[in-house]
C-alpha cells in the first residue's frame, strides 16, 4: 500500500476503534474508509469485519463472569443458532452480485443509523424492564436473576435470532442493540449478563462470517492488518478516554457520520 493509504486506514480504524469503546458505531467510519480507498465493496466489508473483530474478543472475556445458570441454558441454542446465521449471511453476501450489494450500502448504512438513532428509547426500555424485574424480585423474597420463557416465547425469539444472526453475518452493523432487546424479550434482566451473551454471541457470528470471508478469499489482508492495529489502539485509548466525556455528545456525532455517509452513498451510488 502507499504509505498516505496506509496512514488514512490507520487513522480511520483508530477512530472506529474509539467509537465502538465510547459509544459504538465504529463501522461508520471504517466501512467507508475502506470503500474510499478503493476497496470493492463487498471486499470492504469482509476486511472490516476482520479489523474490527479483535475488540468485540477482548470485550467477551471481559463479561466472562456475568453469566447467570439461567442464561448458561439459553447459550447453547443461540450460540448453535447464531454460527447458521453468520454463515448464512457470509455466504449470501459473497454470492451477492458487486452491483447489487453497491445499491445496497447507503440503505444499510441508513438502517444502521436510524437503529443507533433509536438505540436510546430501546435502552431506557431495557433499564426499566431491568428495574422492574429486580423490583419484582424483591417482592417475591427471592434472589432469581432471570425468568422462565415460555417455550413459544423462546421458539419465535430463536427465529428472529437466527434472522438477526444473518443480518450480522451479511453486514451486521447496529445489530447490538437489537441482539440487547431481544434478550430482555427472552427473559433475561441482569443487564450486564445481557451485554455479556450480547458481545459473546456477536463476537461469534462475526468469526465465523470472517472465516467464511477468508475460505472465499474476500480479506483483503494489507489492509486489515493495519486497521485491526488502529482499531486495538483506538479502542484501549479510547477507553480511557471515555471516562472522562459525555457519551451523549459522543452519539450525537455517530449519528451525524451515519447520516452524512449515507447521503454520500446515496449520491455516489445513485
Amino acid at each position: 500500500m502507499p504509505s498516505g493509504h496506509d496512514i488514512f486506514l490507520f487513522v480511520a480504524a483508530l477512530l472506529a476503534g474509539a467509537l465502538n469503546s465510547v459509544a459504538g458505531g465504529g463501522s461508520f467510519i471504517s466501512f467507508p474508509a475502506l470503500l474510499v480507498s478503493g476497496i470493492a465493496p463487498i471486499a470492504a466489508n469482509a476486511t472490516n469485519t476482520c479489523a474490527l473483530w479483535p475488540g468485540t474478543i477482548a470485550s467477551t472475556v471481559a463479561y466472562r463472569k456475568v453469566f447467570t445458570p439461567e442464561a448458561r441454558k439459553m447459550l447453547p441454542p443461540l450460540l448453535g443458532l447464531g454460527i447458521v446465521g453468520g454463515v448464512l449471511g457470509a455466504i449470501v453476501l459473497l454470492h451477492t452480485p458487486q452491483d447489487t450489494f453497491t445499491k445496497l450500502i447507503p440503505w444499510l448504512l441508513l438502517l444502521a443509523t436510524l437503529v443507533f438513532l433509536f438505540s436510546g428509547r430501546i435502552t431506557a426500555w431495557l433499564r426499566a424492564r431491568v428495574q422492574s424485574g429486580a423490583v419484582h424480585a424483591q417482592s417475591l423474597g427471592s434472589a432469581v436473576a432471570e425468568k422462565r420463557t415460555p417455550p413459544l416465547l423462546m421458539a419465535g425469539g430463536l427465529l428472529v435470532e437466527l434472522l438477526l444472526a444473518t443480518y450480522i453475518g451479511y453486514f451486521g452493523a447496529g445489530a447490538g442493540i437489537l441482539v440487547l432487546a431481544l434478550l430482555a424479550l427472552l427473559g433475561m434482566e441482569n443487564i450486564h449478563t445481557m451485554n455479556g451473551v450480547k458481545t459473546l454471541l456477536v463476537s461469534l457470528v462475526n468469526g465465523v462470517a470472517l472465516l467464511t470471508f477468508i475460505v472465499g478469499h474476500r480479506v483483503v489482508w494489507p489492509e486489515a492488518a493495519v486497521m485491526i492495529v488502529g482499531a486495538a489502539a483506538g479502542g484501549y485509548f479510547g477507553a480511557r478516554v471515555a471516562l472522562k466525556m459525555n457519551p451523549l455528545y459522543i452519539r450525537r456525532v455517530v449519528i451525524i457520520i451515519g447520516f452524512g455517509m449515507s447521503a454520500y452513498f446515496f449520491v455516489r451510488y445513485r
